[in-house]
């Protein structure tokens, strides 16, 4: 079963709260995304507005921003079970795995489009606990998917096949119940979707994804 995950991509740190709230009722996990206006085109808000803010999901951080490992801590103090730093702007991978590790905190690389699988350090597979794979240039919401992430979806697979290795493969963007068919097949484990999911009946809209990824 794909689990699908409500995704956070806003400037207003009033909204943020507001959607991490409505968020918290209908999934069990919520992806909050972060962008410095360095990697992305746009600026979102920064980690610390949910500091003060209990919920019972979990919550992971997608780090779209330069040197994702200066901004761990912020992360970790606002409540982060998961952080998933871009590797394009990564001077080391190593490093930014290694410390959220030794925290205790469960850490993730992120591929932008465009980027290969091969970037990420072969080494490191074995040590994270989710790849984020965008179907579209990250930091901007609504775009159309992309299918060539489903090559990457079946090479991360298998190499998860290959070796002793447990991350979760994540889509992200671009997810409706056709594309979500896709990246089931292919061999995702799980999807984040935007704003499509704040319209309406969220928890509906997450279950006919699910069935859709099941029956498809």
């Amino acid at each position: 079963m794909v689990d699908v995950i409500p995704s956070i991509l806003t400037a207003d740190p009033v909204e943020a709260q507001e959607m991490l709230l409505r968020a918290e009722k209908a999934a069990k996990r919520i992806s909050i995304d972060i962008a410095d206006g360095e990697f992305a085109a746009n600026k979102t808000i920064d980690p610390t507005v949910f500091a003060q803010i209990s919920v019972s999901a979990d919550l992971d951080f997608q780090l779209m921003v330069k040197e994702p490992v200066n901004w761990i801590k912020k992360c970790v103090d606002s409540g982060a079970d998961r952080v998933v730093g871009h590797v394009e702007m990564m001077n080391d991978q190593d490093e930014f795995v290694g410390e959220l590790n030794n925290l205790g905190v469960a850490s993730g690389l992120a591929l932008d489009i465009d980027t290969p699988v091969e970037e990420i350090v072969p080494g490191l597979l074995g040590f994270i606990s989710v790849i984020y794979l965008m179907s579209y240039p990250a930091g901007v919401g609504g775009q159309p998917f992309d299918s060539r992430v489903l090559d990457k979806v079946r090479e991360l697979k298998k190499a998860r096949e290959n070796g002793e290795r447990n991350y979760r493969i994540h889509v992200d963007g671009g997810i409706n119940e056709k594309t979500v068919v896709k990246v089931a097949k292919a061999g995702a484990d799980e999807v984040s979707v935007g704003r499509s999911l704040f319209a309406g009946d969220m928890l509906e809209k997450i279950n006919k994804l699910k069935e859709a990824a099941k029956n498809g």
